[in-house]
């Protein structure tokens, strides 16, 4: 009798099995909209120093810092530079953890996040960022380039942009920052802030030529604003 009702059920007959059911057909409709992601992600990357924490602080909206994805100073196979680990090297910096965290935010709205120490270059625990109804989360530190590609095939990226502004000016703000958070020895800073002034529009180049755009603060604030006020809008 159980199978009698199956059969007539699924349509089976002339004891031949039914077909099996497609995955991807629902049993109830689906509304329309309900698939759809409802928040996505701004990356926001430019030279250190450039202002990307300042405008986040502003814009008062839920951010991840790209910075604590940094693997410990310990990690075998670190790229290395200027007689210690090279910091500025994307080989220095867990991509898939950031990626999985920010895919997590958009659609479940909570994730467990890495909180990294920078003087002592290791992670010191985690912490769980819970989203409200906020469209747009900002994914700021100078590896969010290497996210587009990943974030735009996930259908999570509502822009991506890089902020520029004159290269004597990144150089200061980037110094006097470092020195006050002690992030590392004076000589290092130095040395690694010269580097990065003449790096810079290569640097700049390959930022731009992985998806981000180029724009200064006052564009960067003005346009983010407008997303998160426009639901899951995207470029």
């Amino acid at each position: 009798m159980v199978v009698a009702f199956w059969l007539l059920l699924t349509g089976g007959d002339n004891g031949r099995m039914p077909a099996t059911p497609d995955p991807d057909e629902a049993l109830f409709p689906i509304p329309e909209g309900e698939r759809r992601v409802r928040r996505r992600v701004v990356l926001l990357t430019g030279p250190s120093g450039s202002g990307k924490s300042s405008l986040t602080r502003r814009l008062g909206l839920p951010v991840v810092a790209l910075d604590d994805f940094y693997f410990d100073i310990d990690r075998p196979g670190l790229p290395s530079r200027f007689g210690s680990v090279d910091w500025d090297s994307p080989a220095s910096w867990d991509h898939d953890g950031a990626r999985d965290a920010l895919v997590a935010l958009c659609r479940d709205g909570v994730s467990d996040l890495p909180v990294y120490d920078i003087p002592t270059s290791r992670r010191t625990g985690t912490t769980r960022l819970l989203l409200g109804d906020e469209p747009i989360v900002i994914a700021e530190g100078i590896f969010a380039a290497e996210l587009v590609a990943d974030l735009r095939a996930e259908d999570v990226l509502a822009d991506a942009i890089c902020l520029v502004r004159p290269r004597m000016q990144t150089f200061w703000f980037r110094l006097l920052r470092d020195l006050a958070e002690s992030r590392k020895p004076p000589s290092t800073l130095v040395r690694r802030g010269l580097a990065l002034f003449r790096a810079e529009p290569a640097l700049i180049r390959g930022w731009v030529a992985k998806g981000c755009r180029a724009a200064g603060v006052a564009e960067a604030e003005r346009d983010i604003r407008a997303l998160a006020a426009t639901p899951t809008a995207r470029r």
